[in-house]
């Protein structure tokens, strides 16, 4: 059995094993109100001050894993009554203060909640809005600040804390990311799951000639599950009642084309182009650098390439993403491209379905997995989409110079994007991953490790093929249109 990161990845867990095996027998509607009794039986809590508190938060991530809050746009929410054991002080007086005459932090304060007792500052943590002024204000650095995980992890500026000191997810800044999801020590603040419709799908597929669903791997599966080979990750997914399986690498080398072809034509124009792989990536300039959108390649990602030439060759296909990414659930969404994709599978999901129908893989045999090239196989990490452009774009013998840069993780990119706003930019291609590693590092994987790129790289280098084009010679992917609509990034 994988080993998980953390607890809270293995309540997560018992949570979407016990709901997929009720809807595998069919009677979830019937027994899922008493679940959380089966989850918490008691008589104490593991993990709460008491059963009561424990079986109320098992009853909420029940919730979500029968896919939330309908009313909710985004598939991150927070779990209100998990999320109350971090410390509500944030900011607090150390003995470094000197008890100084001018009194800065009080006066920085906005809501009075800094008082002085024999010259020493204070902090009212009734009043205190966390608002850091004083922080800043304190000329000898006596203020600590203890962030919470969560919004330490949000780099995208989406989260904060209310007058009730909960965590608040501001959906109009939000780029699903995952980052507060994999950061909260007490998986407060959670995904929400399609794991019900997907195991409805593939049960009803079984008896319906008309349904072939499809699951497509993201490549960043190479770096989970290490204990077995992939082939056997592969042939463990097909027994829970796929049509076949598919690896999204080769989505990765009709974009890695693509995206070369769109640079090419367009960069003495642009200047400057960026990925358009990352989900999150572009929904971070879309909110924070909406200006800059007509510099957004529009390249769909490798998702929805693989899925449009799945669907082009079968029309009875579903199609069923399996990766790491919490955004890859909004992705699919979006206005140009509902439907393409029908449903998102994470790593975590992944492993609770397996044991749900019981499929070990250590026992499953080892199938092949289709002919993606190296290139295609090792965008999972950060830097993996440049090395396929720059490969491409000097098979091309082009005059035009490629000038890449490689952001990893949130902070760099924007970075980045703040240098192109200012045309200050030293490059003409910016390659954006919101997570730190690059899709390696997405929220819902089951493991976080140092070996991930290494682990890609390896399952790059058994690609049959090294050569991008050769990867695709036998696919018609050139019939595939892999450009979203214009003003895509406006929508």
């Amino acid at each position: 059995m994988t080993a998980f990161e953390y607890d809270i990845q293995f309540i997560k867990y018992e949570v979407i094993r016990e709901v997929v095996r009720l809807a595998i027998k069919g009677t979830l509607k019937k027994e899922v109100k008493n679940l959380f009794k089966i989850l918490v039986p008691g008589p104490k809590a593991r993990t709460r001050c008491c059963i009561h508190k424990e079986r109320a938060i098992i009853g909420e991530r029940i919730k979500l894993v029968m896919g939330g809050d309908k009313k909710n746009e985004n598939v991150i929410e927070v779990i209100n009554c998990a999320c109350d054991e971090c410390p509500i002080q944030r900011f607090t007086v150390t003995e470094g203060c000197r008890g100084c005459i001018t009194h800065k932090c009080i006066q920085a304060c906005p809501v009075d909640a800094i008082h002085s007792i024999n010259r020493r500052s204070y902090i009212d943590t009734n009043k205190c809005i966390e608002c850091g002024k004083c922080k800043t204000a304190c000329p000898y650095n006596a203020i600590s600040d203890v962030m919470r995980p969560c919004h330490r992890a949000c780099n995208a500026g989406a989260l904060s804390i209310d007058e009730d000191k909960k965590a608040v997810i501001n959906n109009e800044k939000c780029i699903q990311c995952g980052a507060c999801v994999y950061q909260c020590p007490f998986g407060a603040i959670m995904d929400k799951s399609s794991v019900v419709d997907i195991t409805n799908a593939l049960m009803k597929s079984k008896n319906d000639e008309n349904k072939h669903i499809y699951a497509i791997i993201a490549p960043a599966i190479a770096s989970q599950f290490t204990y077995v080979k992939i082939g056997q990750v592969a042939s463990g997914i097909k027994k829970l009642g796929f049509y076949d399986v598919i690896e999204v690498a080769i989505g990765a080398d009709m974009v890695a084309v693509n995206e070369t072809k769109e640079f090419i034509e367009t960069i003495e124009e642009l200047k400057v182009m960026t990925s358009s792989c990352c989900p999150s990536f572009v929904s971070y300039i879309k909110r924070n650098y909406p200006e800059l959108g007509k510099h957004v390649s529009s390249t769909v990602s490798p998702m929805i390439a693989i899925s449009k030439l799945i669907k082009n060759t079968d029309p009875l296909a579903e199609v069923v993403f399996i990766g790491p990414c919490t955004a890859k659930k909004m992705e699919i969404n979006q206005e140009d491209l509902k439907g393409i994709t029908n449903y998102v599978l994470t790593f975590e999901e992944l492993k609770a379905m397996l044991d749900a129908f019981e499929i070990d893989i250590q026992d499953c045999d080892e199938i092949p997995l289709n002919n993606a090239s190296y290139y295609g196989r090792i965008f999972a990490r950060s830097g993996g989409l440049t090395e396929a452009v720059k490969h491409l774009v000097e098979a091309e013998n082009t005059p035009i110079k490629f000038k890449p840069i490689s952001c990893d993780g949130l902070i760099e990119c924007d970075k980045a994007l703040k240098l192109l706003k200012f045309n200050r930019s030293n490059s003409n291609f910016i390659e954006g991953m919101a997570c730190s590693g690059g899709c390696v590092g997405g929220a819902t994987a089951l493991q976080h490790s140092p070996k991930d790129n290494n682990e890609i790289d390896k399952y790059g280098k058994l690609a049959l093929e090294k050569d991008v084009s050769k990867s695709l010679r036998l696919i018609k992917a050139e019939k595939i249109d892999l450009h979203r609509g214009k003003g895509f990034m406006s929508k």
